[in-house]
């Protein structure tokens, strides 16, 4: 199972990318193969800031609906509209084209109460 090492993560299957101040997130190799087939991605916060572990989205798969974790504080800057005609981006690049929003990270201090590749790993094994 792939989980990038220069990612954070969280309990709820999500990643996150921090670059400086911006936050990319979307869920991880694991989530997307527990889903099944993703056919609809749901994100209508696009400029609210939303507090770390508020829903910000869900993901409907075939089977099941589930809901979309903030990892960490901060306004949606961007959602990845390429997931309005494919969301099976989802399921074939989780950790690229699959991602799901950015986020301007309004509290850095949360970064540390996500999960590095190794305790993400040990979640999930």
């Amino acid at each position: 199972m792939n989980i990038p090492a220069e990612l954070k993560y969280t309990k709820d299957h999500e990643w996150v990318r921090i670059e400086g101040d911006i936050a990319t997130v979307g869920i991880t190799e694991f989530a997307q193969s527990e889903l099944g087939d993703i056919v609809y991605v749901e994100i209508e916060t696009v400029g609210e800031t939303i507090a770390q572990e508020e829903i910000f989205g869900s993901i409907e798969a075939v089977k099941t609906v589930s809901d979309l974790f903030m990892p960490i504080s901060g306004e949606i800057l961007e959602f990845n509209e390429e997931l309005d005609g494919n969301p099976e981006l989802v399921n074939s690049d989780p950790y690229g084209a699959g991602w799901m929003v950015k986020v301007k990270i309004s509290d850095a201090s949360e970064i540390e109460n996500l999960l590095d590749a190794e305790a993400y790993k040990s979640l999930v094994h």
